[in-house]
């Protein structure tokens, strides 16, 4: 575990701060630094991380297209269901 720096600290005091972002200067990379009551309320039974089945990637696939106006794209269904 690692400990905060007084200008670390003096950010998430600050009441517009409720996500501080920290940079490792040494890969550019951005992190989000949270309140682990907030981390936990994210990671929650909501969230699911696995792979897309088959049926979800069709489903938003489906969305998409109708999004893009491709409504009667009906014949197609058979194509993307032996996929």
């Amino acid at each position: 575990m690692m400990e905060l720096t007084e200008r670390e600290m003096q950010a998430l005091d600050s009441p517009a701060t409720s996500t501080a972002r920290i940079v490792n200067p040494r890969t550019n990379e951005t992190f989000v630094l949270r309140h682990v009551d907030e981390y936990e309320r994210l990671k929650g039974d909501e969230y699911d991380d696995s792979p897309c089945t088959s049926a979800e990637r069709h489903a938003l696939a489906w969305q998409a297209g109708k999004r893009a106006g491709w409504e009667y794209m009906d014949e197609y269904d058979d194509i993307l269901e032996k996929t």
